[in-house]
């Protein structure tokens, strides 16, 4: 276990560039107009250069997956990013970040439906506040849009999918995140790279290729270096501190991004809204505190299980 200097040192990284990265993103879709996919693209190149210096540097060892394997895992993971970052693209900060708290009540659906996977009533019941907050903020956003809405709700659904994949293929590979990444990057961006062509202009006006100002281009690099900052602080965190410290984590993020959108983007929020947020807000924590406490208890039962045996 790491020192609590390196533990808050770790923490407070992870916070830093979870958020910047929202704002950064939005700065660069609002200020600079830089084609989305082609954003999404740069991130998955320096994730993965970032990730090789890593393994450069022992910080994790790479291991040996047949690339064919990963082919499923690396389409929804372009689809997770590119979605959520249109979600982003097109809707208010506040609501693209509620909105993404679907991704909770989805994976249980799906998980209960297709994985016969079950959930105590408690934790079933957590999806009611969270699914309301998200119906009372959206309906209430005063920027509210149907392009974003369907942005906003494909990108849950396969955030949903690719988060179980992730937990199947890294049990399946027995492989950490990094590992799988170091993997998924270079393959995602592969595919971006045929995709661009088609759905975004390369030269002129809000093309690729563009004359870009050092400005624009600063901001594209440094929201690349955060997007791969995020990815390495999550990898830290999960290795050196517990489950209940990463969500607590979660929670503070949720809140500063809503107080973000409202103070940098000057977001209008309506009291509706507040509440919606609010009820989004407490489903969680009840789900957190839930999970944490049957996972505790399912521990301590196979302790005294082995200790009988």
């Amino acid at each position: 276990m790491a020192s609590s200097g390196a533990i808050t040192f770790g923490v407070l990284g992870n916070l830093v560039s979870s958020i910047s990265i929202i704002f950064l993103n939005k700065w660069i879709y609002v200020n600079v107009g830089f084609p989305n996919i082609s954003l999404t693209l740069v991130h998955f190149v320096i994730t993965f250069l970032g990730l090789y210096a890593s393994q450069l540097a022992n910080v994790f060892n790479p291991k040996s997956l047949l690339l064919w394997k990963v082919v499923p895992l690396s389409l929804t993971f372009c689809g997770f990013v590119v979605l959520t970052n249109l979600s982003l693209q097109n809707n208010s900060v506040g609501t693209y970040q509620v909105i993404k708290c679907m991704t909770m009540p989805v994976i249980m659906f799906i998980q209960t439906k297709f994985y016969n996977k079950t959930f105590s009533m408690k934790v079933k019941l957590t999806a009611v506040p969270i699914t309301m907050g998200v119906f009372l903020n959206s309906y209430y956003d005063m920027k509210f849009n149907l392009l974003g809405s369907v942005y906003a709700g494909l990108g849950v659904l396969v955030t949903s999918m690719y988060q179980i994949l992730v937990g199947a293929k890294q049990q399946e590979f027995q492989v950490n995140s990094m590992q799988l990444l170091y993997y998924q990057a270079p393959l995602s961006a592969g595919m971006l790279l045929f995709v661009v062509p088609i759905f975004e202009p390369i030269t002129g006006e809000h093309g690729l290729l563009q004359a870009w100002s050092y400005q624009a281009l600063g901001m594209v690099a440094l929201s690349g270096i955060m997007a791969f900052s995020v990815n390495l602080s999550i990898f830290w965190i999960i290795g050196n501190t517990s489950p209940v410290t990463y969500n607590v984590i979660g929670h503070l993020k949720f809140c500063i991004t809503i107080m973000g959108g409202f103070l940098i983007f000057r977001e209008p929020v309506t009291t509706n809204q507040c509440v919606g947020i609010a009820l989004t807000l407490a489903g969680i924590m009840a789900y957190t505190h839930f999970k944490t406490t049957e996972k505790q208890e399912e521990i301590q039962r196979t302790k005294s299980m082995m200790q009988k045996v």
